[in-house]
């Protein structure tokens, strides 16, 4: 994200975000409006600037998109479009930390912790099976992560304990097949 020259000194964003979602004109000038401050809220939060820009893109194309379902329904218009679009980019944020605590976490807990490369490649392929699962199968990566049992997790689905492993083994095996290291 690379600022503007004017003096401003409001941020450039993209009218799309990384996924091709499109972002509303008025949406977008807001964020260029709560860039500096959103940024720098977001690089202190999870390190790194690149991050909290792309994380506030993807804020402003969800905002967008809210907006425009508001508006085929005919809902009620949003009154402080500035406070929901920062609210929005502080859920992102404060998801995009405690899913690096838990990878991080999930790294130290590893047996083969003994160098660095490993534990690089572990929290690779730990992002990417994440990033391949639906949101059921996340939460219970994390609640497994986090050290709750089986029976546990079936309680918060209403579903038997065997049940919840039954579907977290196979959308691991799902995952495995589109990763291909299995056959």
């Amino acid at each position: 994200m690379a600022r503007e020259s004017r003096s401003d000194d409001r941020f450039l964003i993209s009218p799309v975000d990384r996924r091709g979602r499109a972002i509303d004109p008025g949406v977008l000038d807001v964020a260029k409006e709560i860039g500096q401050r959103a940024i720098a809220h977001g690089e202190r939060v999870v390190g790194d600037p690149a991050v909290a820009a792309t994380l506030l893109e993807e804020s402003a194309a969800a905002v967008s998109r809210a907006l425009r379902m508001k508006q085929q329904i005919g809902g009620p218009p949003v009154h402080d479009l500035e406070a929901y679009l920062f609210r929005a980019f502080i859920r992102r944020v404060n998801k995009a930390r405690t899913r690096q605590v838990v990878i991080t976490d999930s790294v130290s807990a590893h047996p083969r912790d003994s160098s660095t490369q490993d534990n690089f490649e572990w929290r690779v392929l730990i992002d990417e099976f994440l990033t391949r699962c639906d949101p059921v199968t996340r939460d219970m990566f994390y609640r497994r992560i986090q050290g709750f049992s089986w029976k546990e997790i079936g309680i918060v689905y209403g579903i038997s304990s065997h049940a919840a492993e039954s579907r977290f083994g196979q959308a691991l095996q799902r995952v495995r097949k589109r990763l291909r290291l299995q056959k």
